[in-house]
């Protein structure tokens, strides 16, 4: 049934009370005619009834004729809202739903076809943005050495000027003032490997065109929380490379325990109202792996008498350890799993050599990617869907930031030669040829916090659903 039905239902009900009311009163009229007065206290008893009965039918009429007002008035807004705002108008629709069973029918619709809209961002292609990006290495004070690109000499520009297009629906340029006014009294955190810093570090620079962030803890190493005094906005930096307990500082073989969830992150989850998380290129390296606090065996080392274990067994029982804690914690952020992110290695003139040079995005097709990020994609996504359904008979809100293809088609969007050093590296004082696993800032990364944005958008929850 559609509104129209509604409108014309409700104008059919106003009139039947409005021959009620007609009859009502030349009933009482009649009645009157007819009677012989038995004194002042039953005329007045008369007229009571009477005001009463007319007072109760002209009630209902009215609030018959002001709910088909406010469908009327909700039906037309909403037709003219962009398509970024017609999330917002669903809740209100839902609410007057639940208060007039009698639309039901019409809300249950009006939301299967909102879903219907929802598209698949992860699937598009980066077009022509001639505009370029909304920030540069001289107006954004939080890039990191390695992935300032601009700064450390990258001639060419066109890099810039691309923006994703998802298919079948529109990807909106970031607003930071609709973001920072949205998140005032939030949190913010980011867990991970560097790709995370190079991810909030993006987020700064595109909000700092409205306001700056203080940076108002630092560990020394890698874990950072800035704040956002005029939006009482707190960002947690933590890094958290396996997600999982580990020591990475003893040289080039890493030690990783599978079941035990790393504390930095863990300790301080009842403070996070929303939280981007995944693991990274690091479960690729040398690493002893224990459980139960025993060495159960080792990637990577063929010089060590260990049992072998490959890095997506790791990765695996890393997932699921993590999922489990989101899922059964008592305290239930929004949870934004991001998918691997690719690395763009090429073979260079000698055999030795690695390059990622290119200077503009590959076509649909052009690239397959290497097996084992795929592999590690794969993997993500499938321990991802089994925890989402767990989650949601737990209230845990958790939804898919898949960034995986859509960077697999920005080979030219890394440092290459234009970096400094990056901590996948075990020496952070030593300069890499080529870094083709960070991203540039400004750059394609940037696009990640467009999705983001559309990704929460979908959230129900009240403070978020009026700024997309």
């Amino acid at each position: 049934m559609g509104i129209n039905t509604y409108i014309r239902y409700f104008q059919r009900q106003c009139c039947i009370l409005s021959i009620a009311l007609f009859f009502f009163e030349s009933r009482e009229t009649a009645m009157a005619d007819d009677e012989v007065v038995g004194g002042l206290w039953a005329m007045l008893a008369q007229e009571r009834r009477k005001s009463i009965g007319l007072m109760f039918l002209r009630f209902i009429a009215v609030v018959l004729l002001a709910v088909a007002a406010c469908y009327l008035f909700i039906n037309n807004f909403n037709s003219h809202l962009p398509e970024t705002e017609k999330d917002t108008s669903t809740i209100g629709k839902q609410e007057l739903v639940n208060i007039w069973p009698l639309l039901k029918e019409w809300g249950v619709k009006e939301q299967q076809d909102l879903k219907k809209e929802v598209c698949d961002l992860s699937v598009g292609k980066w077009i022509p943005k001639p505009e370029g990006p909304s920030y540069t290495d001289e107006t954004c004070h939080y890039i990191a050495s390695y992935t300032n690109c601009l700064k450390n000499g990258r001639p060419d520009r066109g890099f810039l000027h691309w923006k994703w297009q998802p298919s079948g629906c529109d990807l909106p340029p970031f607003d930071p003032l609709k973001f920072l006014n949205a998140m005032r009294d939030k949190s913010w955190a980011f867990i991970g490997d560097a790709i995370f810093h190079n991810h909030a570090y993006s987020l700064l620079c595109l909000t700092s065109s409205v306001t700056k962030a203080h940076m108002i803890y630092y560990d020394g190493h890698d874990t950072r929380t800035w704040y956002f005094p005029s939006y009482n906005l707190t960002i947690y930096n933590i890094w958290s490379p396996y997600l999982l307990a580990s020591e990475t500082e003893n040289g080039p073989t890493h030690e990783i325990h599978l079941d035990i969830l790393d504390s930095k992150w863990t300790e301080m989850y009842d403070k996070y109202d929303y939280m981007v998380i995944s693991g990274g290129q690091w479960f690729y390296k040398r690493t002893i792996m224990y459980e139960n606090n025993e060495v159960i065996g080792c990637h990577y080392c063929p010089d060590l008498e260990l049992n072998k274990i490959d890095y997506e067994v790791a990765y695996r029982r890393a997932l699921q350890l993590t999922f489990k804690f989101i899922t059964t914690s008592e305290h239930k952020p929004f949870v934004v799993f991001r998918t691997w992110a690719p690395s763009h290695w090429e073979d260079g003139e000698s055999p030795s050599e690695r390059i990622c040079n290119r200077t503009k995005p590959f076509k649909e097709g052009e690239i397959n990617g290497s097996s084992s990020d795929l592999k590690m994609w794969r993997l993500e996504t499938e321990e991802f869907e089994k925890a989402a359904a767990i989650g949601a008979t737990n209230d845990v809100r958790m939804e898919l930031l898949d960034i995986y293809q859509l960077s697999l088609l920005r080979p030219d969007g890394h440092p290459g030669p234009y970096g400094t050093y990056h901590p996948f590296d075990d020496d952070p004082s030593k300069k890499v040829e080529n870094d083709c696993i960070h991203w540039c800032l400004p750059g394609p990364i940037d696009s990640w916090n467009e999705l983001l944005m559309k990704v929460i958008n979908r959230d129900v929850h009240n403070s978020v659903s009026a700024f997309l």
